[in-house]
């Protein structure tokens, strides 16, 4: 059955199964946007014993779902992993640089004796929910500005920009959408440890937290608005029956308007989000994460998958356009996609898995008694 499957439709298929790995990661920032805010919510060494446990039972999820992405993207459509990677490789490797620093300082923060101090540690958490995630929210925002590549018949890659990728921070639709990122991420870590950690062992931390869900949410707001503004208006990357990419008017709201569940995903999406942290700022309740946990993944599959159809280049070159990659030209063979569609069958089984460690991880808040423990973070 999936062996008859025409090609362009396993294409569209894989896009939209990498558009959900990328959709469940932007949730899981909530691990750095928790990091990114220790200093301003932990005012105690117990409190910040509390903060950095709860989300030490979960960092390994975030660094994990990305290295699927990649892969999933990589196995899917090489040719794009192979122009982004191999070209933006400066944003990529600070990118990853962040997520490494990450992991040593959950393993090394509160060893004995250990080298930097664990408040070096803390700072290196801080960067990683910081400029880490700012970082990746440029490389996304790319999916709609282009990159500066140029592809020869043989598909090598040439960079046409000195700082090979680092450049896509000095575009403000980028940059807008990685500060939102930042802020969505900092309300998502909020209403997560309000969720998590046990708050009447904290009862002045369960405070701060729930105004920090409110504040991070009207911050993010005016980059969310100037995202959408220039989503409605700026020229985006399409192509005729041909292959033949050029610039077209209002492209992105074309796309919006060609298929409605896009725009049903985005403004469900994002009501959820803010019935999430109104949950969680405004009653007593501590389960508002997972109202805005699943706006989130509504939102993020309508950023990933808004420039790959109808038509459209996902990863256009600002310096041709006809090197603009689409999810028909970046693909895997018909066997590959086939086979890895096969293998993906066993997606539901892996969820139900994680849904299964997430629950025995969560069965109760994080305690006083946690933190003291042996293998704390």
């Amino acid at each position: 059955m999936i062996g008859n499957l025409d090609q362009s439709v396993l294409q569209q298929i894989w896009w939209v199964l990498c558009s959900v790995v990328g959709a469940l990661f932007l949730f899981l920032n909530f691990i750095h946007g928790g990091q990114s805010q220790l200093w301003q919510v932990a005012r105690t060494e117990t409190e910040k014993k509390l903060v950095i446990n709860a989300l030490g039972l979960k960092w390994e999820l975030s660094f994990t779902t990305l290295v699927l992405f990649g892969g999933a993207l990589f196995a899917a459509f090489p040719k794009f992993y192979a122009t982004s990677f191999g070209g933006a490789y400066w944003v990529w490797i600070i990118i990853l640089f962040t997520f490494i620093v990450q992991a040593v300082s959950y393993e090394f923060r509160t060893k004995k004796n250990n080298l930097l101090g664990s408040k070096t540690y803390e700072v290196f958490l801080a960067i990683n929910g910081t400029l880490g995630i700012l970082l990746i929210g440029a490389a996304v925002g790319t999916f709609y500005t282009g990159s500066n590549f140029q592809l020869s018949s043989y598909n090598l890659v040439t960079w046409t920009h000195p700082l090979r990728g680092l450049e896509a921070a000095f575009s403000v639709f980028n940059v807008c959408l990685g500060l939102f990122l930042v802020f969505h991420a900092r309300t998502l870590g909020a209403m997560y440890l309000v969720n998590s950690v046990d708050l009447k062992q904290a009862p002045d931390l369960a405070k701060r937290l729930r105004s920090s869900a409110w504040w991070n949410l009207l911050i993010s707001l005016p980059f969310l608005i100037i995202v959408l503004a220039y989503l409605v208006f700026m020229k985006g990357y399409g192509f005729d029956a041909s292959g033949q990419v050029q610039r077209v008017d209002g492209k992105y709201l074309s796309n919006l308007i060609a298929n409605p569940l896009l725009p049903i995903l985005l403004v469900l999406g994002l009501v959820l989000v803010v019935r999430g942290v109104w949950v969680t700022a405004r009653t007593t309740r501590t389960r508002g994460i997972w109202c805005g946990g699943l706006g989130t993944v509504f939102v993020g599959l309508v950023v990933f998958l808004l420039p790959a159809f109808n038509n459209t280049a996902f990863y256009p070159s600002s310096s041709d356009l006809q090197s603009s990659l689409t999810i028909y030209n970046a693909s895997s063979s018909h066997f590959t996609l086939t086979a890895m569609t096969y293998v993906a069958l066993f997606i539901p089984v892996i969820l139900a898995y994680i849904a299964y460690v997430w629950r025995a991880m969560n069965k109760r808040p994080m305690t006083l008694g946690d933190v003291d423990d042996k293998a704390a973070y």
